[in-house]
């Protein structure tokens, strides 16, 4: 049969990836589908216990679905991963924070590790093999702690529930993945600075709150009154960029049975936090920082590393942030935004 004369045909779409973000009405999660919901390649599945958050000017907003539920409930789990049919993978970002753990037990022992185990067991009967990233924590790590850097030889010891529950998890994804079950990465996110937003119920969420609140003209109260005091953090930027870069990671680069990454951050000190922000946001904001001793949130913040080694992240393609000035920097630019 003669074809002269007809056009030919368009090639069509790729069909989009779809992706589950779990805790998506807190912070991580909306960052992050900001990013893929700027590319038609991927569908995106918000869901969280209150409403989860669309982020503003997307490119794709008819790639996004979200599905209000609680994800302690096996019947909204099983309409959640109907609803993403067929799923090419899944962040796992819901959980209680660091101080609410410590607060209350067995809440944290019901959403930060039954609840996610009995979603990884769900996905492993629903799409067996497929793409988990786990967020855990720095918090895994407690005393006794090495002088220098923590090494990826360093035991993990958590000294707070919170680390306890995400280090549980760690183990119980490891398993599964070198059974085959699924495909899973296990990331230990540095503290994120600076958070946009509200406060939070996390140990350290005055490291984003004494830059925040002083912008907004609003008190901060930092728990330790010695400002060599050290954290690991990582910027919003650099965290978005690292996820993004996690998702098309193959597979082989881990062990088959280690499956964590400590993600990269920077050591930085409050003093520096405090200089940078008199010199971007202006010395008149440091009239906003309270210096009260809390014992109860200063165990726990000293229990973590102040410093964590990048080199494996790094040779694995991941990103990091420059310096204290570089992270507020960036937060003090997009308020001008």
């Amino acid at each position: 049969m003669s074809t002269h004369g007809l056009k030919p045909r368009r090639p069509m779409a790729p069909i989009p990836k779809n992706i589950i973000i779990t805790g998506a009405g807190g912070f991580i999660g909306p960052l992050l589908a900001a990013r893929l919901l700027n590319d038609p390649g991927y569908r995106v599945i918000l869901t969280d216990l209150a409403d989860p958050v669309i982020p503003e000017g997307i490119k794709y907003p008819q790639n996004v679905t979200t599905l209000k539920g609680d994800i302690c409930d096996p019947t909204f789990v099983s309409s959640l991963l109907a609803a993403a049919a067929p799923l090419s993978a899944i962040f796992i970002f819901h959980g209680i924070m660091s101080a609410g753990s410590e607060a209350n037990w067995d809440l944290s022992l019901r959403v930060n590790v039954n609840s996610v185990r009995d979603l990884l067991l769900a996905l492993k009967n629903t799409y067996p093999g497929v793409r988990v990233i786990y967020s855990s924590s720095q918090a895994v790590y407690g005393q006794p702690l090495p002088a220098g850097k923590v090494t990826d030889d360093v035991m993990p010891t958590p000294e707070g529930t919170y680390g306890a529950h995400k280090l549980l998890t760690e183990i119980f994804i490891n398993d599964m993945h070198r059974r085959g079950f699924i495909d899973a990465f296990s990331l230990r996110f540095p503290t994120v600075s600076v958070r946009p937003g509200k406060p939070t119920s996390a140990a350290s969420s005055f490291l984003s709150g004494m830059i925040r609140e002083p912008m907004k003209g609003e008190e901060c109260v930092v728990p330790v009154k010695d400002r060599s005091f050290r954290s690991f953090l990582c910027s919003p930027n650099s965290l978005q960029e690292n996820l993004i870069r996690v998702l098309s990671m193959e597979s082989s680069k881990l062990p088959k049975h280690i499956r964590h990454i400590n993600m990269p951050g920077i050591s930085v000190s409050i003093q520096e936090l405090l200089d940078a922000l008199a010199k971007y946001g202006g010395e008149d904001k440091l009239k906003y920082i309270k210096e009260e001793t809390d014992p109860d949130l200063e165990r726990i913040i000293r229990s973590w590393a102040p410093e964590i080694d990048t080199t494996t992240p790094l040779k694995l393609g991941l990103i990091k942030d420059e310096s204290a000035d570089s992270l507020v920097k960036q937060y003090i630019d997009s308020l001008k935004s």
